[in-house]
């Protein structure tokens, strides 16, 4: 079978690695074990909400990026969009910090830290916003792209988040 587009989870190690200063050691297998992959609330949604494996929580004029340990493949031709959850940004005024998050077909399985996608939140509201564990957060949507004739970028992806500046 041929894969085109679908979310997996990162291995147990990458995920320790990349939550080892927000999870206690002893409670990073049980959170790995509650990565739920994304999925739509109803049959014509568009995005697919992306779940939090712990409780998470920002004060008022907080910022934080959370891991998922998910990675997402896709098509060579497509893009990831990641974004809060609407109700959040206009119920308790949650936002990105990247406003919209764009993850690249090439960031699946890249060798700084698999294709794990962190979603960086902050607080804009007055009081605090919580986020229980299973419960979405924020949501993701799948677009085609174009590129322009003559198109000759021939560089390949060396690395993780940030490494194509």
């Amino acid at each position: 079978m041929n894969k085109t587009r679908g979310f997996e989870k990162i291995s147990f190690n990458q995920f320790k690695k990349d939550t080892q200063d927000l999870i206690p050691e002893k409670y990073q297998q049980n959170a790995y074990e509650k990565i739920k992959l994304p999925g739509r609330a109803t049959l014509h949604s568009a995005g697919y909400d992306i779940f939090s494996p712990w409780n998470i929580g920002l004060k008022p004029g907080e910022k934080q990026a959370f891991p998922t340990g998910l990675k997402v493949y896709m098509k060579n031709d497509e893009w990831l969009s990641v974004r809060v959850r609407s109700g959040h940004g206009f119920k308790y005024n949650i936002r990105l910090k990247n406003q919209v998050g764009v993850i690249d077909a090439d960031y699946y399985d890249n060798p700084d830290n698999e294709g794990h996608i962190f979603i960086a939140l902050q607080n804009e509201g007055d009081s605090i916003w919580e986020v229980q564990q299973g419960e979405a957060f924020a949501q993701t949507i799948f677009h085609k792209y174009l590129v322009v004739d003559n198109d000759q970028v021939e560089k390949n992806r060396q690395g993780g988040l940030g490494s194509t500046d």
